[in-house]
């Protein structure tokens, strides 16, 4: 049998159908439709949430970066720091995390703001130290004035973003004094 379906294949150019393989067929080009839906569904999504972020008030800055600067630290030494950055962002929230490290030093920091037209407000945490406080500032567009503030701990950060290049300027009344970093996408 196996041979003369090989014959007719070869002859005939074609395989002889069968009702299992008709029902085959269907659950294929069903499971492909299903797929098809899927994609198309998870398109839409993908492509109004780009949109959202396009013109809200984190513009361009979704996604994962990476750079370096330097950091200035109490004794007014300077180190050169590595650091990776992700921005989560859904409309008017934004959830980041900033991590950087040179030889001697590293912080975490960690934030969820919401932007109340041009008010941005939320709370932030600096994981390796244990401290948490708020967050307040003005900002849109990826450019950003804020204010750290906690007991005993107050910083200033400037963010701007451009394309798919950011820098950061912290500077701060603390051990750790000021940071700045360049990132790029």
């Amino acid at each position: 049998m196996g041979h003369q379906l090989v014959y007719r294949v070869a002859v005939d150019g074609k395989r002889p159908v069968s009702k299992t393989s008709r029902g085959s067929e269907f659950f294929a080009q069903g499971r492909r439709l299903t797929f098809a839906a899927v994609a198309f569904f998870m398109t839409s999504v993908a492509a109004s949430t780009v949109h959202a972020q396009a013109s809200g008030p984190y513009a361009g800055m979704a996604g994962k970066w990476s750079g370096g600067g330097t950091v200035t630290l109490d004794d007014g030494s300077n180190e050169r720091i590595r650091c990776r950055a992700i921005y989560d962002v859904v409309g008017a929230k934004m959830d980041m995390s900033l991590t950087c490290a040179s030889d001697a030093y590293k912080f975490n920091l960690t934030a969820s703001v919401v932007d109340q037209g041009g008010a941005i407000v939320g709370q932030w945490s600096e994981t390796s130290r244990a401290i948490t406080g708020s967050l307040s500032g003005r900002g849109g567009g990826g450019n950003f004035q804020v204010t750290a503030v906690t007991a005993g701990f107050n910083a200033n950060i400037a963010l701007k973003t451009t394309g798919n290049k950011q820098t950061v300027a912290i500077k701060a009344d603390s051990q750790f004094r000021a940071a700045n970093i360049a990132l790029s996408k």
